[in-house]
Formats: structure tokens, C-alpha cells, sequence
């Protein structure tokens, strides 16, 4: 039996809350597969879509590309999928970056 090609992808996904126009990007609390961050950009245009996901990718040491906002682009709370970790990879590095 052959896998499927989704079966063979490892990813992971997290619910983030978004504070755009913050006076710096961060990370500010971590509560179990959920995040706050902050970021400087205006939510207009999608600057903060793509702040986020520079966020995440440097706190998570993956490549841009892996982080992708799957829901809520024109909201504050998105769903965002990180390619190439598994959720317990996920966990560890964030609870190495990010507040409790």
C-alpha cells in the first residue's frame, strides 16, 4: 500500500492572534497550540500577513516559505500552517521563544 502524499508530509498548525501596528514585533504569550504576537506593520495590504509570517519563521528557524496563513487574513485571529515540523516539534520550539 502506497501512502498518501498528505500522510507523508509532516505540518503543523496554530491559531495566532495578531496585534497590528505594535510598536515592535514580537511574540508575546503561548498557551498550548495557540500565540499572540505583535507586529509593526498596518493591516492594510497585507504588511501584517507578511510580518507575521517573518515572525514565525525566524522564531521557528523554518524557511518562509513553510509558513502559511491557511484562515483569517483579513481578521486578527488566523490559523497558520508550518510546513516541516510535527506539532510536538512545534510545541518545543515555541515554548524555547515564546512566554507562557
Amino acid at each position: 500500500m502506497r501512502p498518501t502524499r498528505a500522510a507523508s508530509v509532516r505540518e503543523a498548525r496554530l491559531t495566532v492572534q495578531v496585534q497590528p501596528r505594535a510598536s515592535r514585533n514580537e511574540i508575546v504569550a503561548r498557551g498550548g497550540a495557540s500565540l499572540r504576537v505583535r507586529v509593526t506593520a498596518p493591516p492594510a495590504g497585507g504588511a501584517a500577513n507578511e510580518a507575521v509570517r517573518d515572525l514565525l519563521a525566524e522564531a521557528l528557524a523554518r524557511p518562509r516559505t513553510d509558513v502559511t496563513i491557511v484562515r483569517g487574513q483579513r481578521a486578527r485571529t488566523k490559523l497558520v500552517r508550518v510546513a516541516g515540523l510535527s506539532p510536538e516539534e512545534l510545541r518545543a520550539r515555541l515554548a524555547a521563544v515564546a512566554p507562557a
